[in-house]
């Protein structure tokens, strides 16, 4: 091993004599490192102290004892190595100084040319920064697969994921990190945990919120748990309008109140593009597939255009009138992309009514009691629409800000039907919804917008104890 500064004279001769000996000797092989001027005292110093070795001076020359173990064998400088090769091959070197001084110049010009060709290498190899908070729950242990395997964001691009928690969930986040570097993912450029909120979120293309408010009404006010968000929000919006890049992609998702952690974010960080913050409703959306998928004793894959409207993890609506079903088995058959009504196929209306649209608990108990799988699947899932476009005449459900689509009062996130297309969503607001659907959207604005209100009169009320 042969070790020295770029532009040192005595590190030329040594390394012109060794590869002269890699040459013509067909057991020996030199492995060269080459150091800038700028950081070889410091490099010398440090694998000196590793290996308990004394030596000061350029170039540093050991022996790997590779098919013996243990550390290296020092042999020293120049003239040890010199003293070593006549020694042991009867070969020595007769480099005059000049010369040794013109190969050290070209020495020095050679790496720094390497150095700035790695340089714009690595500057081409601009993975994607995905940052996710609450780390340490349940549902970003489930989604680190499925957004490292390549499915969500295509097999050519890179990514680097940044988990963030607080400090008491440090050694979580580190066996995470850990596991996820043992999968050796190819497209996993790095994964990294953070606990330092100051540094969250820097040049972030994509922001994954998993902060969840445990619920208990018996010990707190909803009114409080609504101000907890609000102030996560508070912390989390400066940030990223600080640190994370001007097109970054904000999602909510979670247990609860994912359309106020939207909402808010998007009330404390308003240079955040708007259509980039949105809420994931695709776990409701797959639960009532499910049931419905039961209820027809057929594969959950055919049922389609299933909307959810309104609060993602509060009160929300099932509507059934768009909805589709493909190789549905009845009497009458067609090719793969033959549908039928699925209202028409379902008979038992009393069913609808009582088991899916007015016992929004059962749904609601089934998306509560997910360990993980679904909802990270939703968060990949929607990414993946975001990222190269959705099923062309598939309706997705996602919480956006609103701008008065359906008669929905602007400026709250609500839960409505939209298609991805090109990097960007679009309402579909050709979809014609009857009176019954509208009375239902008017009051889950209502709900939505005095939620908005508590959260903000929350906030307000605290500012001025803060001044004190």
């Amino acid at each position: 091993m042969f070790t020295g500064k770029a532009n040192c004279p005595y590190y030329a001769k040594a390394e012109l004599l060794a590869d002269y000996l890699q040459t013509n000797l067909p057991n020996f092989r030199v492995h060269k490192i080459t150091q800038h001027p700028d950081k070889w005292e410091q490099w010398l110093r440090d694998i000196c102290e590793t290996n308990g070795w004394e030596h000061r001076q350029c170039p540093i020359i050991w022996r790997e004892l590779l098919d013996r173990g243990g550390k290296g064998q020092l042999l020293g400088g120049l003239n040890d190595f010199l003293e070593y090769a006549q020694q042991y091959y009867g070969i020595t070197s007769m480099m005059l100084s000049e010369e040794m001084l013109n190969i050290a110049e070209e020495n020095l010009q050679t790496y720094l040319e390497i150095v700035k060709e790695d340089e714009e290498i690595k500057s081409l190899i601009n993975p994607m920064q995905i940052w996710i908070t609450s780390a340490s729950v349940p549902i970003c242990y489930h989604l680190i697969p499925l957004l490292a395997n390549g499915e969500v964001f295509g097999m050519t691009t890179e990514i680097s994921i940044h988990l963030l928690d607080s400090e008491q969930f440090k050694e979580m986040l580190h066996s995470i990190v850990m596991e996820a570097e043992d999968m050796a993912f190819p497209l996993l450029r790095s994964i990294s945990e953070h606990t330092k909120i100051d540094q969250a979120f820097i040049d972030a293309d994509i922001i994954i919120v998993l902060d969840d408010v445990l619920l208990n009404l018996e010990v707190q006010s909803l009114e409080n748990y609504i101000r907890e968000v609000s102030e996560i929000c508070q912390v989390y919006a400066p940030l990223i309008e600080k640190n994370a890049k001007s097109e970054v992609k904000v999602i909510s998702s979670g247990k609860t109140f994912a359309n106020l952690k939207a909402t808010m974010l998007r009330t404390y960080g308003p240079s955040i593009r708007p259509q980039n913050i949105i809420a994931i409703s695709t776990c409701w959306e797959s639960a009532a597939k499910a049931m419905l998928a039961r209820k027809l004793n057929m594969n959950i894959t055919g049922v389609k255009d299933v909307i959810v409207w309104g609060n993602i993890t509060g009160s929300n609506y099932i509507d059934l009138s768009h909805a589709k079903l493909y190789g549905y088995d009845c009497a009458i058959r067609g090719p793969p992309n033959f549908q039928r009504p699925l209202l028409s196929m379902i008979y038992d209306s009393e069913w609808i009514h009582s088991e899916l649209l007015s016992a929004q608990s059962t749904l609601s108990s089934r998306v509560s009691r997910c360990t993980g799988m679904l909802p990270a699947h939703a968060i990949a899932t929607v990414l993946r629409y975001w990222h190269h476009g959705s099923p062309s005449e598939e309706i997705i459900s996602v919480g956006i800000l609103s701008e008065g689509q359906f008669c929905i009062p602007e400026e709250i996130i609500f839960s409505m039907p939209v298609r991805f297309q090109n990097g960007n969503w679009e309402v579909m607001t050709e979809l014609e919804i009857n009176e019954t659907t509208q009375k239902v959207l008017e009051r889950l604005s209502h709900e939505l917008v005095q939620e908005k209100l508590v959260a903000l009169k929350e906030i307000n009320e605290m500012r001025p104890y803060e001044a004190e």
